[in-house]
């Protein structure tokens, strides 16, 4: 799910792009800007922790020269241009095989062609959280990219996103929209509304959207529990945590359950007919995470079937949604294409990353290497705490062995054992560090 580029997008790409473009200079404390001013404000207000080491001291880092910007992103080029006046920014419709092949780095720019062709890339700025369409090309595992996303400065958003449609759904808002239409008084007629408060809400993947879901929704008065690979750990605003293996004993006592989970090959189709016949009667859906998690026949059933009062998605299988889908013509469910958000940080982004300065940690920075076909979930080069754990530190556990240069699983599928190895990097903002993967 892309992002509509306006403030959101802005900010993000001017905090990596001032840290790359200025290449004798720090933006810093003892050198006041209102580029700098505006990164420090956006770090803070955020909870972003600036790496020690800046990104200039990666190997291979230049100041940026071209960066090419994907199309969605053409409104963004006077800002983006500003915060990065000595590099040349280009849409990517309309860049040559020269400038393409001098490009240093992109936004919202991952195919294989431009993969092959940009000799000199060291960064891509991902337009989203999720980035699986990125990691999935061989080159960037071949090449060890700085590959970075808005997972964590697109979650206030999202999480908004997620309790509009679940206040949609529960007051049947839509309902009274269409009775205003036809300038009729639904007093007598209404349906039943639900309060948000006492209800209980399950957010499977607690990561960063999940995470501010869950602030919002106890916000409200909503008992909050929540499902995360990597461990029983989460915030005080969180009545539980479970393992992956929970997720249908919690789905029973859910009002709402909400996907905010990243595609792998063990979120693939988990929304399926025997989860929504273990949810409870009457209980809604709302998914933001990614289309490919739920099985569209199966979620049909369960709205026509009335075992579902409703149901909100922002992602779907496939996407575009072929006109031709039932879901259109469900009346308990709300689509939304695309969830937009305002670009202002990635002004913020750029005009850090043009400089060389530290990045900021919580900004998804992620070493696509040796991902395995599984989330690493590296969030800025930091060990976020039940995620990602030093080497030193991690105990063998769930078939996770430590005090190797790499991580080690077995398990049993179909009655035979398999057995994996995956090495994983991740940049601290140009500091190689090797940690294991503790969420699957």
């Amino acid at each position: 799910m892309l992002i509509r580029p306006h403030v959101l997008m802005a900010a993000v790409t001017t905090l990596s792009v001032c840290a790359l473009l200025a290449p004798a200079r720090l933006v810093s404390a003892q050198e006041p800007s209102a580029q700098g001013a505006s990164a420090a404000q956006l770090i803070e207000k955020l909870g972003l922790h600036v790496a020690p080491q800046p990104v200039r001291e990666r190997p291979g880092w230049r100041p940026p020269r071209i960066v090419l910007v994907n199309e969605q992103q053409h409104d963004l080029l006077p800002v983006l241009q500003q915060v990065a006046p000595r590099a040349k920014l280009i849409d990517i419709s309309a860049a040559t095989p020269r400038e393409i092949a001098a490009a240093d780095a992109t936004i919202g720019v991952c195919s294989a062609q431009v993969l092959a062709q940009a000799k000199q890339l060291q960064w891509i700025q991902w337009p989203a959280a999720g980035v699986e369409r990125c990691v999935q090309q061989p080159l960037m595992r071949e090449r060890h990219l700085l590959l970075t996303n808005l997972q964590r400065t697109m979650g206030a958003s999202m999480a908004e996103h997620v309790l509009g449609m679940m206040l949609l759904l529960s007051r049947h808002l839509d309902y009274f929209l269409k009775e205003q239409q036809q300038a009729r008084w639904a007093q007598d007629n209404a349906p039943r509304l639900a309060d948000l408060q006492g209800k209980t809400v399950l957010v499977v993947g607690l990561g960063g959207i999940g995470t501010e879901v869950a602030r919002r929704a106890h916000a409200f008065g909503m008992r909050v529990i929540a499902i995360r690979a990597s461990g029983h750990t989460g915030p005080d605003y969180v009545s539980y945590v479970g393992l992956p293996d929970e997720l249908l004993k919690l789905a029973k006592d859910a009002d709402f359950v909400v996907n905010c989970a990243p595609l792998t090959l063990e979120t693939t189709g988990i929304f399926n007919r025997e989860f929504f016949a273990s949810m409870k009667p009457g209980a809604y859906f709302v998914s933001v995470g990614r289309g490919r998690s739920t099985v569209t026949a199966d979620l049909i059933a369960a709205l026509t079937s009335g075992k579902l009062a409703g149901a909100g998605l922002d992602v779907v299988d496939p996407e575009p949604l072929p006109s031709d889908s039932a879901l259109w013509r469900l009346p308990n469910l709300i689509i939304c294409a695309v969830a937009p958000a305002e670009p202002h940080h990635y002004p913020a982004r750029v005009g850090r990353y043009a400089a060389g300065g530290g990045a900021a940690h919580r900004v998804a920075a992620r070493e696509p290497a040796a991902l395995c076909r599984r989330r690493t979930d590296a969030v800025g080069g930091e060990y976020r705490a039940g995620i990602l754990r030093p080497r030193s530190s991690h105990p063998a556990r769930n078939g996770l062995a430590s005090g190797l240069p790499g991580c080690h699983r077995s398990f049993h599928k179909h009655g035979v054992q398999h057995s994996e190895f995956w090495r994983l990097s991740v940049w601290r903002a140009g500091r190689h560090r090797k940690i294991f993967v503790a969420e699957r």
